[in-house]
């Protein structure tokens, strides 16, 4: 604990240092990317100049990075788009991948990968690519190299009989956004294969291969695409060694805190045993370094940290009869160690009890094994199985049907085993879970946050809650200096919040990588979740994810001063249902600053529907973005907030207004619109119902639309209010019109209120257009009839007539 201390003060210590060292003012250069590092590799206790190339690097202030052990002892600008960095490396520094970000005086670059060694670095020197005349390079080092269109590189080395000789590439692991697929042998002088190497699972798409040499002499290591294709993004450290390199570790976990004995399986020199002291904070996977007399492997081996006891299978327990009793909970720990192999373990369960059973192997501890999950009754009825829902490895959530003996079977989907094929199955009460994610704004672009002085910025958080619901807080904690976030809460039917972060005027220029934080409020229930963020280095065909970064913290800055800000003005009245509104921003400039804004919502509440695609004119400081409510969207009060972005420089920027409440309501009345029908050249009229749900204040408007062409409707809206019952609209139909039935008759009704329009758009009327129908045959003379005793006849009450008693009463004018 006192040496990680030691190393993260040590981190911090290079973010001060790059603060003071680049004070000098420089121009606007926004939005900054970094696309190459070179060199990649580091070693151990080693001060190492890189270059950081890429776009808009000239304001760059310092790095950002994610693990502890690297200090920038001096930043210096190589021109608008490098910046050259001395790292020091200290001598306990992490070994492995370490993920780093510039972060420049107007913003923060995306993610990229250097690598930790504790072999000494150098270069690769063309030309290698003669069998006849590699590189000689010596025993225990790390060559940094690139493999062009069909390239091959040889290295020779030294070796000494009895001598172990191990090569791990990092290839596709430095993450160039190039899926370079590489290839490894070690072959004798005689260009015999001793080993060979393509995809191995312990590191992904990468090499690893190993011999024991059985001679003095030298031994030819072969480095090429596996296709022979290759280009300037295949880049590559080769690390070639003495050192341990076994690929898995049994048990493959244990419990926090644990000191746990282990076996280093899958290395050419045999496996042997060692006792690990597990972490005893949060986190659930640790990192192990195989270590010896003759050095340390360059990558990890990973297995599980979780509070469950160890069992371990005991052998034989390829058959049922043969299963290994374990009392669950409990983290069932076994290797499929030769093809053909089962594992049988059996657990006792109550009716009802319910566990998730997950297996742990291919993803987390890049085990070979592809597991196939089943369990089983004690009379051998099956229950459930899996193959792979669990991502690459298999997961159950299992409910016992009955009190009884219940059997899990483990074993490979290609029946295939080894002595590493090592798996661990957690067999565990189901358990409440929170995580935290920030929705990307670019596909597959991790979101960061740049905020400028006397600015704000605004981010969406999403929380996905597993096997429990409520209200959350959401926090944030270590942000740079001068910066604030909004405190947020999070209702039991959300999944979504809007946070704005403000950077006050005399705020520092600054970063942090801050810990975005989420907790139940209820008291009777404690679960705790934390940012996950998943950067996608490579990716594959159909934009599979095939190699990235997970990030706990989020990357954050405050950058210079910008030259606008924007501001929505507070809707007075709300929007309804089936409504829709003009949301006003207006925008202060700086008195130079002549440049279009583009503005939209953050994100839109259930149920309305935004623009995207509104700017504020370059000589305009106000718009307005059209904002609609569906007949479904959700009442309430909605804080909002509105993006602006601008060319700054030669970047773009973005700023956020303060969070604004937007009221969401139900509509005032019901409209219903009656059918209505009438011949060419002919005038009708369109009923329209009124029934008031919410009494309003003052006169209403209504307007007819969705006419079709060739009909007319006087274009002044009909007043009324809250006591009338119906409205007529007058409706004439020219004799062009089209014949026909349409369904496209609405009302837009307009109510004022706080002295703002609410405008809501209901009904759905039916507007039949009928051709006159052709005039009678003339009909023959009555014959004439005794006449009748006259009744006198009852004086008719006068009703608006419907469209049948229409039609009739004409044919009736119409007749002879």
């Amino acid at each position: 604990m006192r040496n990680q201390t030691s190393l993260w003060l040590r981190s911090l210590q290079c973010f001060v240092f790059t603060s003071i060292l680049l004070s000098v003012s420089v121009g606007f250069a926004a939005d900054p990317q970094l696309t190459a590092i070179a060199p990649y590799g580091l070693q151990r206790g080693v001060e190492t100049t890189v270059q950081f190339s890429g776009a808009r690097l000239d304001d760059a202030r310092a790095l950002l990075l994610y693990r502890p052990g690297i200090i920038v002892k001096q930043l210096k600008s190589a021109g608008k788009n490098r910046v050259d960095v001395t790292l020091a490396v200290a001598a306990d520094c992490p070994m492995g991948l370490h993920a780093v970000r510039v972060r420049t005086a107007t913003g923060i670059s995306n993610l990229r990968l250097l690598c930790v060694s504790s072999l000494p670095v150098i270069q690769e020197k063309e030309p290698n690519s003669d069998f006849a005349k590699p590189q000689q390079i010596p025993i225990d080092c790390t060559v940094s190299g690139v493999v062009q269109s069909e390239d091959v590189d040889y290295f020779v080395v030294d070796t000494k009989k009895g001598q172990r000789i191990s090569v791990e590439m990092v290839g596709v692991r430095l993450g160039n956004n190039t899926f370079f697929d590489p290839f490894v042998a070690i072959l004798n002088p005689a260009r015999f294969e001793q080993a060979r190497s393509d995809d191995v699972p312990f590191l992904r798409q990468d090499c690893l291969c190993a011999v024991v040499a059985s001679e003095d002499g030298k031994l030819i290591i072969q480095v090429r695409e596996s296709a022979y294709g290759g280009n300037g993004n295949c880049k590559y450290l080769i690390h070639i060694g003495t050192f341990p390199r076994p690929t898995a570790v049994y048990p493959a976990g244990g419990r926090p805190g644990q000191s746990l004995d282990v076996v280093w399986l899958g290395d050419v020199a045999g496996p042997w045993k060692s006792t690990v002291k597990l972490p005893t904070g949060e986190g659930d996977t640790f990192e192990l370094f195989a270590q010896d007399g003759h050095g340390i492997a360059p990558s990890p081996n990973r297995i599980r940290v979780s509070d469950l006891s160890n069992a371990l299978e005991v052998e034989p327990n390829n058959v049922r009869e043969q299963a290994t009793a374990v009392t669950v909970p409990a983290a069932f720990n076994g290797t499929i160690g030769q093809p053909g192999d089962v594992d049988y373990y059996k657990f006792q369960a109550k009716k009802g009890q319910v566990f998730d059973i997950r297996v742990f192997a291919r993803q987390l501890l890049r085990s070979p094994l592809d597991s196939v999950l089943a369990i089983t009754r004690s009379k051998g009825q099956g229950v459930t199985s899996n193959d792979d829902s669990g991502g690459p490895d298999s997961y159950v959530r299992f409910t016992a049907p009955a009190d009884d003996t219940y059997y899990l079977e483990i074993r490979d989907q290609l029946l295939d085993g080894a002595p590493d094929f090592v798996y661990r199955i957690e067999v565990d009460p189901v358990r409440p879970a929170l995580s935290l994610t920030l929705p990307e704004r670019v596909q597959y672009v991790p979101l960061t946050v740049s905020v400028p002085r006397d600015n704000r910025m605004a981010i969406m958080v999403n929380a996905a809650r597993a096997n429990f619901g409520g209200e959350l807080a959401i926090s944030v904690d270590g942000l740079p200096a001068g910066l604030s976030a909004t405190d947020l809460k999070m209702a039991s039917n959300l999944t979504s919040v809007p946070m704005v972060l403000t950077a006050a005027a005399d705020a520092p220029l600054g970063g942090a990588l801050a810990d975005l934080t989420g907790r139940t409020t209820d008291p009777k229930l404690t679960v705790v979740g934390h940012l996950k963020q998943r950067t996608m280095l490579v990716r594959g065909q159909n934009n599979r994810d095939v190699w990235g970064h997970d990030a706990r913290r989020m990357a954050i800055a405050v950058t210079q001063k910008c030259p606008f800000s924007i501001q929505i003005v507070q809707p007075k009245a709300p929007i309804v249902r089936r409504g829709a509104m003009n949301l006003k921003i207006v925008a202060t400039r700086a008195k130079d600053f002549k440049q279009p804004i583009s503005i939209y919502m953050l994100y839109n509440p259930p149920g309305i529907g935004s623009s995207r695609s509104i700017t504020i004119a370059a000589d305009k400081n106000e718009a307005t973005i059209p904002l609609t409510a569906n007949a479904s969207a959700r009442f309430g009060s909605w804080p909002i907030v509105v993006l602006g972005r601008a060319k700054v420089g030669d970047g773009n920027v973005e700023v956020a207004t303060p969070l604004v409440p937007l009221e969401i309501a139900d509509t005032f009345f019901d409209l219903k619109i009656e059918k209505t029908a009438a011949e060419l050249s002919e005038q009708t009229e369109v009923l329209v119902h009124i029934e008031t749900k919410h009494p309003f204040e003052g006169k209403a408007t209504l307007q007819l639309l969705g006419l079709p062409a060739k009909t007319t409707v006087a274009p002044k809206p009909i007043e009324f209010t809250k006591e009338t019952k119906e409205v007529v609209f007058p409706i004439q139909i020219d004799k062009t019109a089209r014949p026909g039935k349409y369904q496209t008759l609405v009302c837009r009704a307009v109510v004022q209120e706080n002295g703002e329009p609410v405008v809501q758009t209901l009904g759905s009327g039916e507007l039949r257009i009928d051709r006159p129908l052709p005039p009678k045959a003339a009909a023959p003379k009555p014959v004439a009839q005794p006449a009748k005793k006259k009744v006198p006849a009852k004086k008719p009450v006068k009703k608006r007539l419907s469209r049948l008693e229409q039609l009739r009463l004409q044919r009736q004018q119409k007749a002879p």
